[in-house]
């Protein structure tokens, strides 16, 4: 049976763990190509090219760009193009720093918006004209709850995720009439997720389960439910579902928006 995504080419930011890699895999599983890019050992490199395979990518090419370097994008990109072209583009690669405003090292808020928000403009520019030529492309631009909602001691990050919202609602616009409903259309949306249950917050989580002597599902609900009202994470599956989702024909005509998974977060 064909699958969904096949004979398709998805480009993933930042997917060598993560939600990153969570969406690469259900691109892989659909029958996408994936090229993935990202941090990590020349082991972790491999264990991701491998869960990327085994999920069933007809093929896996890791591309190795600073995405924080202008020049090393536009490589990126030319090479994507000569390996045929990215119908899916995912913006998933991002950092984070907290302090207030007046503590704020200068070099860690350029840092964070070259990441989070100007790292996408220049992908999307070279993605999205192609896009529109073959009248189908899915742009998913990984944002955050952070880009609805506002916490203290993150100003770059929030300013870099609400930027992000912004220019995914811009390039919608601009690419809207692109395709038709038989081509597939060229869509671009924001995925807005809180909680997601990844290796970089199970310290937190230890530390309040600590509260609660050593119950993780307490110190999950406790630190959980200070801002989202289910008191629960999403899954990195739970985004990857969402992106695939995102790609399919059904979704032709969603375009432009931020999708909230924060259990009601920004709902309040």
């Amino acid at each position: 049976m064909t699958k969904p995504l096949s004979g398709r080419t998805a480009l993933v930011t930042g997917s060598t763990s993560g939600i990153g890699l969570a969406i690469a895999i259900s691109l892989a599983e659909a029958g996408a190509r994936i090229g993935f890019n990202g941090l990590g050992t020349p082991e972790q490199i491999k264990a991701a090219e491998a869960a990327l395979k085994a999920a069933g990518a007809p093929e896996v090419k890791f591309f190795d760009a600073n995405l924080m370097d202008v020049a090393a994008i536009e490589t990126m990109m030319d090479q994507v193009a000569a390996w045929g072209g990215a119908d899916i583009l995912v913006n998933n690669a991002g950092m984070q720093h907290t302090a207030s405003i007046a503590t704020m090292p200068t070099e860690k808020w350029q840092a964070i918006i070259a990441l989070n928000l100007s790292a996408c403009f220049y992908t999307m520019r070279r993605a999205l004209p192609e896009m529109a030529k073959k009248g189908f492309g899915r742009v998913i631009n990984i944002a955050s709850v952070h880009g609805l909602v506002a916490s203290i001691e993150k100003a770059p990050y929030v300013a870099s995720k609400f930027g992000l919202v912004g220019m995914t609602k811009v390039a919608a616009l601009e690419y809207a009439a692109a395709g038709s409903r038989e081509t597939g259309g060229v869509t671009v949306n924001a995925i807005c997720p809180g909680w997601v249950e990844t290796a970089l917050i199970e310290p937190q989580i230890q530390a309040r389960a600590a509260k609660f002597g050593g119950d993780r599902d307490k110190g999950v609900q406790d630190l959980v439910g200070e801002k989202e009202p289910s008191r629960r994470m999403a899954k990195p599956e739970d985004i990857g579902a969402l992106a695939l989702f995102l790609c399919s024909p059904a979704a032709h005509n969603i375009t432009g928006t931020a999708m909230p998974v924060d259990g009601g977060w920004s709902a309040q």
